[in-house]
């Protein structure tokens, strides 16, 4: 009869030794992938950082949205382009890049959070100079306004903290002359993790983390150092579409955050199930 009620109990109690060690902390959260286009997945993981600010976390959340941007592209008919993995971002579509992620998806996130009675705060990162950049030319190559993080000034985003607010923050940058650029946005979530000095970054994506065995998607490693990582590189076991993502992993501990998870957006509540549980679902990466 009292079965199913223990049982969440029991899940709750799991949680407290975390919620204990973690109350407190800087958490960067960088958002993308299922779980910023599915809406089932969307509301779950906001709940989860509702959950988390509420038992004590100071959550920070960073997001891209290129799904939302090549839909507004194909509606006023430009085809979208990319070089290198990078948007080739002209005049005409940074303007849209620039409303779809400081506008539709920068504060529909936010309404969702405050729907959760968390006090939420859209920014970009032109606002206060947050997310100062240069223009970056892969191979020497003109990709238009596309952005290389180079400094950032964690006043405003430290300020929303400090006056418990949750800051949710679009990959927009701007270099000296206030021009908008186009920010890969986990290069933007390291960067503000660095600048903040967050105990953790966090990586929402749609893979499990990093496999034992990339054949077999049930072999996730839920602890690794930083030393077995580039092992792991070296012997070809991380290779592929995952070099990328553990680069930015790389650059989040080089960034001088101890902390770096990736975890699976497909799945619900996946930020809970990594911090509040023994077994985590998705990758930590200790320095």
């Amino acid at each position: 009869m009292y079965e199913e009620i223990i049982k969440k109990a029991e899940v709750l109690t799991e949680a407290l030794p975390y919620i204990r060690e973690f109350s407190g902390i800087t958490v960067v959260i960088k958002y993308g992938g299922a779980a910023l286009v599915n809406e089932d997945i969307k509301e779950t993981l906001i709940k989860d950082i509702a959950l988390m600010k509420y038992v004590g976390f100071k959550p920070v959340v960073v997001h891209g949205g290129g799904k939302d941007i090549n839909k507004a592209l194909e509606k006023v008919g430009k085809e979208p382009k990319f070089r290198n993995g990078l948007r080739v971002t002209d005049g005409e579509t940074m303007e849209i890049v620039q409303e779809v992620l400081a506008g539709k998806i920068n504060k529909n996130l936010t309404a969702e959070l405050c729907l959760h009675g968390i006090n939420a705060v859209g920014i970009c990162g032109k606002d206060s100079n947050t997310l100062q950049v240069e223009k970056l030319c892969p191979g020497g190559e003109d990709i238009g306004f596309v952005g290389d993080v180079k400094d950032v000034d964690p006043t405003l985003i430290q300020s929303l903290i400090d006056n418990d607010f949750v800051p949710v923050i679009s990959s927009i940058g701007v270099d000296d002359k206030g021009n908008s650029y186009n920010v890969n946005a986990d290069y933007a979530a390291v960067a503000i993790a660095g600048a903040l000095h967050a105990e953790k970054l966090v990586f929402v994506t749609d893979v499990p983390g990093i496999l034992a065995d990339v054949n077999d998607p049930s072999s996730v490693v839920s602890v690794i150092h930083i030393d077995e990582v580039h092992k792991m590189i070296d012997s070809g076991a991380i290779s592929g579409g995952m070099l990328p993502k553990v680069a930015c992993c790389i650059a989040g501990l080089d960034a001088g955050v101890p902390n770096v998870h990736i975890l699976d957006g497909r799945i619900p509540h996946c930020l809970i199930m990594e911090i509040f549980t023994n077994e985590g679902i998705g990758t930590l990466i200790k320095s």
